[in-house]
């Protein structure tokens, strides 16, 4: 049996009735952070780039979904492109390995509802199915497709997506697969932005949503799909890692190994790879005590140093490049302590640009994906100042309270009134019985 067939039926036979319960609350915390993020990223400029694109593309509809920062209403997959941009706004959307599914997938299961086009009651278990299926492809693959280029939100994302519509939908197991083949079809992204330090990352997350929408649409419809998408010799595993697909090792995984379970958070707005070095900045600038590091070292693994943008000091003219730079997020850092998003963008400050080049990453495979170690030479001392911070996943993995104190936290930063936030609480703690109109009220109060 084909694997779209086998992840297929592990998407039809999900019930949130017979899922662990830890699972159910993950989900709910996902949905909360979704949101809230979005709410606190309604100050940063991307969601009116998608919005206007939205707008030009599918126009807007009486009766359609919210654009949820302008209040404009247009196409299920209008909104999730526009939407989507606002959740990715800050950065600090989730993270599934490597992978922010939910971007992707919260604003396109928002968009069904509000359009009818599924039930609330059906959010989490879509939801879930979306995060289970991109997760799996996203341990199994993402540490190959990442080294070729390849960003794994949009390329993984577009089969989550597939299947959390075909979930939202009730598509039966035949239609699930050719949803999943279709979408194998449609997927991929790049990570050059990142080395260039421009925007098209945060609109990828909005194209995968519209592409796994799309390729469930036509699954609908009857489409005639590859049954070997994935397995196939030039299926997507084959294509886009280069190697064999073990699928039965995949499929025992499923229901088993819960990706969710594994989703983390960020503190800050910063990329997932600098928010260990900002924690370990944080804890050095209390040990300089206002002193000024002669040279800063800081040792990480190889797959951060060497994604794209991250070892790079500028010159910067954009958000989505000072975020990424180990070197830029240190500097700020160290200078004046918890970075925020206009402290982010702050690109001309004289100070940040004269300690990034004695920044210096170092790629050390001793180090754990979100583990680092810094190093301050200061002048004075015959031994450098050292903060190391050797952290895993659950460093990150909040549960719903932490995740309600920190998008708090935000809305503090950027203005948005408290009443927001106990919206989208009574949301999260009723799914799945809670009712839209509260997300819908929170988001008229950034409008």
């Amino acid at each position: 049996m084909s694997l779209a067939m086998r992840m297929a039926e592990f998407v039809c036979e999900l019930k949130l009735e017979t899922l662990p319960e830890e699972v159910v609350e993950k989900a709910r915390t996902c949905v909360l952070n979704g949101y809230g993020i979005a709410l606190g990223s309604h100050t940063t400029p991307f969601f009116p780039v998608a919005a206007q694109a939205a707008l030009a593309m599918d126009g807007e509809r009486e009766l359609g979904s919210t654009l949820l920062a302008s209040g404009h209403k247009s196409t299920v997959a209008g909104a999730a492109l526009a939407n989507a941009a606002l959740f990715h706004g800050r950065a600090q959307e989730d993270t599934c390995g490597v992978a922010h599914f939910g971007a992707v997938l919260l604003p396109l299961l928002t968009a069904m509802v509000e359009n009818d086009e599924g039930s609330v009651e059906q959010l989490l278990p879509a939801l879930i199915a979306g995060y289970e299926v991109g997760g799996l492809l996203e341990m199994a693959y993402s540490a190959k497709t990442t080294a070729k280029g390849l960003r794994a939100s949009p390329l993984y994302g577009t089969i989550a997506a597939a299947a959390a519509v075909a979930k939202m939908r009730g598509l039966n197991v035949d239609q699930t697969a050719a949803a999943l083949s279709n979408a194998a079809s449609f997927t991929g992204g790049i990570l050059q932005s990142f080395g260039d330090g421009t925007d098209e990352w945060r609109y990828q997350v909005g194209i995968a949503a519209r592409n796994g929408l799309a390729a469930a649409t036509l699954a609908e419809a009857g489409s005639i799909s590859a049954h070997a998408a994935f397995e196939g010799r030039s299926g997507f595993v084959r294509t886009y890692v280069g190697e064999e697909c073990e699928i039965s090792a995949l499929v025992a995984q499923l229901g088993k190994e819960w990706s969710i379970s594994k989703v983390t958070f960020k503190p800050y707005p910063v990329c997932a790879l600098n928010q260990t070095p900002v924690i370990a900045a944080l804890a050095l600038r209390k040990q300089l005590d206002g002193t000024q590091p002669q040279a800063v070292r800081i040792r990480m693994n190889p797959t951060c140093v060497g994604y794209a943008g991250m070892d790079n000091i500028g010159p910067f003219s954009s958000l989505s490049g000072t975020l990424m730079s180990i070197q830029f997020c240190v500097a700020t850092t160290l200078l004046y302590g918890e970075p925020s998003v206009e402290r982010m963008r702050d690109f001309s400050d004289s100070a940040v640009r004269a300690l990034m080049p004695f920044i210096q990453p170092i790629a050390d495979p001793a180090y754990d994906l979100l583990s680092c170690c810094i190093e301050a030479e200061v002048e004075g001392k015959d031994q450098p100042l050292v903060q190391k911070c050797l952290v895993d996943h659950t460093e990150y993995s909040y549960d719903r309270s932490q995740v309600s104190t920190l998008i708090r936290r935000i809305g503090v930063e950027t203005g948005v009134p408290e009443q927001a936030y106990d919206y989208l609480e009574r949301f999260a703690e009723g799914l799945p019985k809670a009712k839209l109109n509260d997300v819908l009220s929170a988001f008229k109060m950034i409008q």
